[in-house]
């Protein structure tokens, strides 16, 4: 009866010529891709991603419309879409004074003062788009560029293309602190979905007794050496006869990552290693409890990069302790003013000190800082004092690594309702953030369900307008 061969008995009888054969089409294939004359030259190496979970308010932060406050409280004078709640008002004015910073004089709230300081160094793109309304569907589509689960994140993505430098580290990281919780949609929306696991978000919560669930070790180093090779060899050799090397490999992969990070993470998470002065700059001893939680993220995020991690993403926490909504902090229904004055308070120091400390250590450069959410309000209330969600047209900026500071690429009408120039959608976002890493969107697929997905879709272009030339 005929016996087939195992893959190490294959490999066996052909001696090593089969293998080398393999490596060099591989090795062919790396060597053509890199020598593409459509690949980007990369201007960035990592990405940090300040995510406003909830819809921060483009017309209270960074895109000011004097119209609002000439024709407050009048009836809309154009068609109102269906809201998320359809408890539509009049024209509801931004309750913050706008100013004009910098020499490119790009205009921000008073909510931001500390970013202002660095507008020289931000583009704002006035004209994204959203084609879904609700939260969990939002956040989901603009970290996966699909509005259901199952699809991989951005951040696996990208560390799927590019790996990490750090061997030692996670090449993907989200980090938490202080009462900060998971944005409506779930974990799903940092999976690696059909990427290999080990492109997955690590999640370290800073105040934590172990950043990372079951990070110090229960046994000596030797013998838990011994433990993992011994499971590596059992798991090696169900990978030969059984050739699913994907998650098994995956599998191996990770045990080994987890094992090195035993070192690694904790000392990354001791900011006390950092100066009394860069401490007080993000603001971590700050008597606002939310401040210093969200600085101690965002220093965290600087030291990480530092060490070679590719992706970092930054969780918002409630508007203040105990404060609840803390899956979607920004979204401000009722009470808009006290809600986003309480939110620019937890983030614009800590965001404005890492633009400066990036600067600072030479790492801005090669660093991309994006501060995105996943739909904007309408510029008329929801009941007397908040707004709803609006898809139409919001605002995202981004800073370092090839961006053209001091600019502003589209536009809302004057009402800041719909965009009237260059509409923009996640998926231009996302292939802008994979040129400057060096990436053309079309060409990072991964083979699944038997077609070559990939994060932009079928959709994508790149937003040469805010890239230095």
């Amino acid at each position: 009866m005929f016996s087939p061969f195992t893959r190490r008995q294959l490999l066996e009888r052909s001696s090593s010529g089969f293998g080398w054969l393999a490596f060099a089409h591989l090795l062919q294939n790396q060597l053509a891709h890199a020598s593409s004359d459509s690949s980007p030259v990369a201007k960035a190496k990592h990405v940090i991603l300040c995510y406003m979970s909830g819809g921060a308010s483009h017309l209270d932060t960074f895109d000011p419309k004097p119209r609002l406050q000439k024709e407050a409280g009048r009836a809309m004078p154009v068609k109102v879409e269906r809201t998320q709640f359809n408890n539509n008002g009049n024209i509801f004015p931004c309750p913050f004074p706008f100013r004009r910073h910098g020499e490119s004089g790009i205009e921000v709230s008073s909510l931001f003062p500390h970013v202002a300081e660095s507008m020289d160094d931000i583009a704002v793109i006035r004209s994204m788009t959203s084609s879904v309304n609700e939260h969990a569907q939002g956040n989901i589509l603009f970290h996966t560029g699909f509005p259901f689960i199952g699809h991989a994140s951005a951040g696996a993505w990208i560390n799927y293309g590019l790996g990490t430098e750090n061997q030692n580290v996670p090449g993907y990281v989200v980090l938490m602190s202080g009462e900060a919780t998971v944005p409506h949609g779930g974990v799903g929306q940092w999976s690696s979905g059909y990427l290999p696991a080990r492109h997955q978000a690590s999640i370290v919560k800073l105040d934590q007794a172990e950043p990372v669930a079951n990070i110090q070790p229960q046994e000596r180093d030797e013998i838990q050496r011994l433990r993992l090779d011994f499971i590596r060899h059992f798991d090696g050799t169900f990978l030969e006869k059984t050739g699913s090397e994907r998650e098994i490999e995956a599998a191996i992969n990770n045990y080994e990552t987890a094992y090195r990070m035993q070192t690694a993470i904790p000392d990354l998470c001791d900011l006390t290693e950092e100066s009394l002065t860069t401490q007080q700059q993000y603001g971590i001893h700050s008597n606002q409890p939310m401040t210093a939680a969200y600085g101690k993220q965002c220093l965290l995020a600087r030291r990480l990069v530092e060490s070679g991690v590719r992706f970092v993403e930054l969780t918002c926490l409630p508007q203040t302790p105990g404060g609840g909504q803390g899956a979607n902090p920004w979204d401000q229904h009722g009470g808009l003013e006290p809600g986003h004055r309480n939110m620019a308070t937890q983030v614009d120091q800590p965001i404005g000190a890492l633009l400066k400390d990036l600067k600072q250590r030479g790492l801005f450069e090669e660093t991309l800082v994006i501060w995105a959410t996943e739909f904007g309000r309408t510029p008329f209330s929801q009941g007397s004092d908040g707004r709803d969600h609006n898809p139409f047209g919001f605002s995202v900026w981004m800073a370092g690594g090839g961006i053209k500071g001091g600019t502003v690429h589209g536009a809302t009408d004057d009402y800041g309702y719909h965009v009237t120039e260059h509409p923009r959608t996640f998926y231009d976002l996302w292939a802008t953030v994979l040129h400057l890493l060096g990436v053309d969107h079309e060409d990072l697929t991964f083979r699944f369900a038997g077609r070559d997905v990939r994060l932009t879709d079928v959709h994508g272009h790149v937003i040469h307008e805010v890239i230095q030339s």
